[in-house]
């Protein structure tokens, strides 16, 4: 059966699923702006079965000639090979969710132009999830959605350094997941692999860890 991952990974990356560890497919998405109006050279995603890497269609073969060599090895090796050698390579956890956990509601949905949303909520564009302190209307947490196709809507959360450990950040996530689930898309979770704080939140709000990874070249120049 397909399913809405599925789809959403074939749609994202250019193919799914891996047809070997290591599938390296040419996509024209990787040379057009994504979610956030930049260009994402290279960008994949593993499973137990398999990994799919995607890179603009002028470098798939060189890539490809190189996937023997395996993520360990070629992956730094990437940012260069595709255009981009000043930028780094990073590798995520990746996690994805049909079943949200049954987490009363943290938040309430705004514009992300309304005067109101915090600054780094606002590049999300569209609808994002905010939580408000009730006397102050000081910002607590929120949700943003990077919506990277129909099918798959990647989920972005912050929660003010006052207002952690009252677990807003796992309920904003399910809360969003939902919504997304409704919407006819799959909700998704990444974060890097050290980030015991994010790994928890998406744990309790129903993101179970299979195992899955996310690898690509990163948004930004690497630091000196």
């Amino acid at each position: 059966m397909i399913t809405r991952l599925d789809r959403h990974l074939a749609e994202w990356l250019g193919a799914w699923p891996p047809s070997a560890p290591l599938s390296v497919v040419g996509s024209a998405r990787r040379s057009s702006p994504g979610w956030d109006g930049n260009v994402h050279p290279a960008i994949g995603i593993g499973s137990p079965a398999g990994a799919v890497l995607s890179v603009a269609p002028p470098y798939a073969g060189e890539v490809a000639a190189r996937a023997a060599e395996g993520l360990t090895v070629l992956g730094p090796q990437v940012p260069k090979l595709v255009g981009f050698g000043e930028r780094g390579w990073f590798t995520a956890v990746f996690r994805w969710s049909t079943a949200p956990a049954a987490l009363a509601d943290a938040g309430v949905w705004k514009e992300a132009a309304d005067p109101s949303v915090p600054e780094w909520l606002r590049p999300f564009g569209g609808q994002v999830l905010v939580a408000e302190d009730p006397d102050s209307g000081a910002h607590l947490a929120g949700v943003g959605i990077k919506r990277h196709d129909a099918y798959g809507h990647e989920l972005s959360v912050v929660t003010a350094e006052a207002a952690r450990g009252r677990g807003l950040a796992r309920r904003l996530v399910a809360q969003a997941a939902r919504r997304v689930l409704d919407e006819g898309a799959v909700p998704t979770y990444m974060h890097a692999t050290s980030n015991a704080a994010s790994a928890a939140v998406a744990e309790a709000a129903g993101f179970t860890d299979r195992g899955w990874t996310a690898f690509g070249v990163t948004e930004r120049p690497r630091l000196p």
